[in-house]
């Protein structure tokens, strides 16, 4: 099964995303409400963030988290077009910021949602 699989379903069982750089809630179907930056992080983004981003985004525009049968083909070729097209795009592009620290991201995003939830 792929990373990304595993991924979806922690994500749906769990009601939330565990991501590196924190979590934001899910919709009720089980996809992950927001797709994190994946550029300029420290350290880089591994395959598995890219491959899960990819599958976020084919879900998000397919309104589908589990593909039936007839469309898992498409929909697997999809995730992985993407994931390289994702992959090119990120190795692609240069900065001249310091690169983003992702336990000072994670801790920036546990604040906006306490913030936002009124949760502390």
């Amino acid at each position: 099964m792929w990373p990304a699989l595993r991924h979806a379903k922690r994500c749906s069982a769990q009601g939330r995303h565990r991501g590196s750089t924190g979590s934001a809630p899910c919709d009720p179907r089980g996809m992950c409400r927001s797709i994190r930056t994946l550029f300029n992080l420290e350290p880089a983004a591994t395959d598995e963030e890219v491959t899960a981003a990819a599958l976020q985004y084919v879900r998000k525009l397919s309104g589908s988290t589990q593909p039936s049968k007839a469309n898992q083909e498409a929909f697997d070729q999809a995730v992985a077009a993407i994931a390289a097209a994702t992959q090119e795009l990120l190795d692609s592009l240069v900065t001249s910021a310091p690169p983003r620290d992702r336990e000072v991201e994670a801790a920036k995003a546990k604040a906006r949602a306490a913030e936002r939830f009124g949760t502390g």
